[in-house]
């Protein structure tokens, strides 16, 4: 009787000591969840040193295309800024007078005014999981400055996530009156489009 009063004992034991084990890593499978939820975002921003910015212009006369990779740019996932800085100069076209009357002081005068910047930021944040690979819409609001104008800008572009890495890609339409380019007469008035499309791709990478 006392051999199999041990081993109730002992059975008892074992119950109670799997019961607590079952609690316990059932708490820890309830907890999992809520923390992946709650990771922390990277610390410090994504940045690209190689962004593609690419106008067009369409009238009737002819249509008119430059593109741009000398941009830099930065994304922050904690805040959802977004800036850009684009080297004026870096636009390339095909046809070597474009480029001239692109830089000249007639135009967007590139020498008084070397860059275009914009700022703002990601109005959806939080539609956007930057630990996980997909591809997100984003809507976008800020300032654009060239030629020292600076006017609203808001946008929808996307925001891929893979590998560790920030794609964006985003188009929109800007007046050139908007940013003091104007012609009354003469060529450019009927070969340069009052409104322009201009579309902004860079990936990024994240830096600490």
């Amino acid at each position: 009787m006392r051999a199999r009063s041990i081993e109730l004992k002992d059975l008892n034991t074992n119950i109670k000591h799997n019961t607590t084990m079952n609690a316990k890593h059932l708490l820890l499978l309830a907890a999992l969840p809520a923390a992946f939820a709650f990771a922390p975002l990277p610390e410090g921003k994504y940045v690209s040193r190689a962004v593609n910015i690419e106008f067009f212009s369409s009238t009737p006369a002819e249509d008119i295309r430059a593109s741009n990779n000398t941009g830099t740019g930065t994304i922050d996932p904690a805040t959802g800024e977004v800036v850009f800085s684009i080297p004026m100069q870096g636009f390339e076209f095909e046809k070597a007078l474009m480029q001239k009357h692109f830089n000249s002081a007639d135009f967007l005068d590139t020498q008084k005014y070397p860059k275009a910047k914009f700022k703002g930021s990601i109005t959806d944040l939080a539609a956007i999981d930057f630990h996980k690979d997909g591809t997100y819409t984003a809507n976008v609001r800020g300032e654009m400055t060239i030629k020292d104008k600076t006017n609203p800008v808001t946008t929808m572009g996307t925001v891929t996530v893979k590998d560790g890495k920030v794609g964006i890609e985003s188009k929109f339409p800007l007046v050139l009156a908007d940013y003091g380019v104007t012609f009354a007469k003469g060529k450019p008035s009927t070969n340069i489009a009052k409104n322009v499309d201009v579309t902004v791709k860079a990936e990024c990478t994240h830096e600490q």
